[in-house]
């Protein structure tokens, strides 16, 4: 499987399995996706690749270490190599598919919009569960 930037100058590629997603509604994921919340799930390191284009990426980062990776054109938010070093974050809507995957866990939902209505059946949490419990949830076989 295939993803990349809107203008297609920051293309990766995914190898194997892609484990289900997860929305965050925190304040800063509403900001950074201009919407209700931001989809994306994490992938091994081993299984994740550029294809072209990492060159074009910029980086911000807050002082509470929130991190946005993006395209220096187009401005797409794009991947990058998690705290952990082990995991790419991925952003689902620069998948070219998703297959089977589904949305699996849903993170500060105590903060998320008064207009945001959660309408599927993933998992809820007030905050950010720990971050071997959400693995574990991402990479469960579809229901």
């Amino acid at each position: 499987m295939n993803g990349k930037c809107l203008c297609g100058n920051v293309e990766f590629s995914i190898d194997g399995h892609l484990p289900h997603l997860y929305q965050c509604h925190c304040s800063l994921c509403r900001k950074l996706s201009g919407s209700s919340s931001d989809t994306a799930t994490f992938l091994n390191k081993e299984q994740f690749s550029w294809l072209k284009g990492e060159s074009m990426i910029n980086s911000f980062k807050t002082e509470t270490g929130y991190r946005s990776d993006f395209c220096s054109k187009c401005g797409s938010n794009v991947p990058h190599l998690m705290d952990n070093g082990k995991q790419f974050w991925i952003p689902a809507g620069l998948l070219d598919g998703t297959g089977k995957s589904q949305i699996a866990a849903h993170l500060f939902v105590e903060s998320k919009a008064s207009w945001d209505n959660i309408c599927d059946y993933g998992k809820q949490y007030e905050e950010m569960p720990d971050i071997e419990i959400l693995n574990k949830i991402l990479q469960e076989i579809s229901r």
